[in-house]
């Protein structure tokens, strides 16, 4: 290759790795890696995924949505997202309102999972399909939750609108009937403003029951499929929590439902918040949940995986189709970042710097640490470009050092200020311009709190992650150091 004169320039151009963002990159799926996380979710062995940010949730959506039909296990079934994949998410609608119980949030989710679902089987079916399906029909025409387009944000904003109004009421009388199918309809005569209108609410269980008939009926299963849940309720702190565990509520209600299933994907340590302080039958959904957990053989077999699909680049680069992973690996890296004895090899070296204190190796950090260590490459390549060599890394451990303090910058904003509570991110920026390794007498110090005061502060910034306990130290991992210029070494 260097007789034939191939710049470096020249076969970086060639190189495409795709997007650290699920949500954006259109090549996902020849780049995916069918886990056994994702098998199970296929499979029905469970049907909660829960990871951290980064770690692969939206992709595993976006992948059993698109390619569902693929799957024989699921020759039966029917997918149906009940939220917004883009824009603000649908649900932040219930930080708008007036504040419900928790057992009001429980109603209102059957209410959507009903209203969605049922008038996507009309929408599908019609409305004289069968018995099953005419029935279904009456129910929502009764209740008012009959939508000719079953749009998500449409119905949920039927749903919420319904509940705000009986929120808002002023004098109301509520009267029972039975329907020609011999449901029951519970229906309140409200006055609003001098106005009366009849509002018919869902009481939950009889006509999810009936949704469950129709789709036996059709002998179609139905997966109600729900993202973005950490997403939901930004700025809305003290709707998040009673929602978000009259959801998983709502789950258990459904799991005695066979033809219709939700299917939840939640960050880990929403989940942890979701849950704690005690949740009746947590084993029950602890059973039905997954967790995304990569090691390190599973990032550098994604990070080859598109890799090897630039078949252009592995021409170049002469690399043989029976090469390892690592051997494609270091047909890009240098053997180590740091030379010594002492240092460790590249792929160490990167490994350390894309864990957070906890460490969770997100995906997403290794992608951006290689996206922004071509980038830095590419740069440096046209200020005085050299000829490709395969005796020498295509990508130079400068490269590799201004992707990683770029990767710091960009994690403690997006990552670690954005999930931080928000009276936590005053005492992450004390820990700016300071060492790496402290003890309860220094944090104490940079808090100006005796040791007892400061103790439950160290201990959300443990679960945060930015802070990882060893012994009787606290070191704040390689992740967020450049993003906040702290400096190896101790602070006692």
């Amino acid at each position: 290759m260097a007789d034939e004169q191939i710049s470096v320039k020249s076969v970086l151009s060639r190189l495409k790795i795709g997007r650290s963002v699920a949500e954006f990159d259109d090549d996902l799926e020849e780049y995916f890696v069918e886990t056994d996380t994702f098998q199970s979710i296929v499979e029905g062995g469970h049907d909660i995924v829960a990871g951290d940010k980064g770690t692969g949730k939206t992709a595993i959506y976006r992948m059993i949505s698109k390619n569902y039909r693929s799957y024989s296990i699921l020759d039966d079934t029917e997918l149906l997202a009940a939220f917004n994949p883009q824009g603000n998410p649908i649900f932040q609608r219930l930080g708008q309102i007036p504040e419900q119980s928790e057992g009001q949030y429980r109603t209102l989710w059957k209410a959507y999972f009903f209203s969605l679902a049922g008038n996507w089987v009309l929408d599908i079916f019609g409305e004289d399909y069968n018995e099953e399906v005419k029935s279904l029909a009456g129910i929502l025409e009764k209740t008012g939750l009959r939508n000719l387009d079953p749009n998500p944000s449409l119905v949920f904003e039927t749903i919420v609108g319904i509940f705000t109004k009986l929120k808002n009421f002023s004098a109301a009388e509520v009267t029972g009937s039975v329907t020609e199918y011999g449901l029951p309809i519970i229906t309140s005569r409200a006055e609003f403003n001098s106005e009366n209108k009849d509002i018919s609410v869902v009481y939950s269980d009889v006509f999810l029951k009936s949704l469950n008939d129709a789709l036996r009926a059709c002998d179609i299963k139905l997966w109600i499929l729900l993202d973005r849940l950490d997403e939901a309720f930004q700025g809305y702190q003290s709707v998040e929590i009673p929602a978000l565990r009259a959801l998983f509520r709502t789950y258990l209600d459904m799991t005695e439902l066979d033809f219709v299933r939700l299917k939840l994907f939640v960050r880990k340590d929403l989940f942890r918040k979701i849950t704690q302080g005690g949740f009746v039958n947590l084993t029950h959904i602890n059973a039905k949940k997954v967790e995304i957990v990569w090691e390190e053989e599973d990032l550098l077999n994604m990070l080859c995986r598109r890799i090897r699909k630039n078949d252009s680049f592995l021409t170049a680069i002469a690399a043989s189709e029976e090469a390892s992973d690592k051997e494609i690996f270091y047909s890009l890296f240098p053997e180590q970042v740091d030379s010594g004895t002492r240092k460790p090899d590249t792929l160490t070296w990167i490994m350390a710097r894309i864990r957070d204190g906890n460490s969770i190796r997100p995906p997403r950090n290794l992608i951006d640490l290689m996206l922004n260590a071509m980038q830095a490459q590419f740069r440096r390549e046209e200020r005085d470009g050299r000829v490709f060599s395969r005796e020498d890394p295509l990508i130079e451990s400068d490269s590799l050092r201004k992707a990683q303090k770029q990767l710091s910058a960009d994690r403690v904003q997006d990552t670690l200020f954005a999930e931080a509570a928000g009276d936590l991110v005053p005492y992450l920026e004390l820990f700016r311009d300071q060492k790496a390794e402290h003890n309860k007498q220094t944090i104490a110090a940079l808090f100006g709190q005796s040791e007892n005061e400061a103790m439950p502060t160290i201990r959300r910034l443990i679960e945060l992650g930015f802070l990882e306990e060893i012994g009787a130290s606290y070191k704040i991992p390689m992740l967020y150091r450049e993003g906040l210029n702290i400096t190896q070494g101790k602070a006692f």
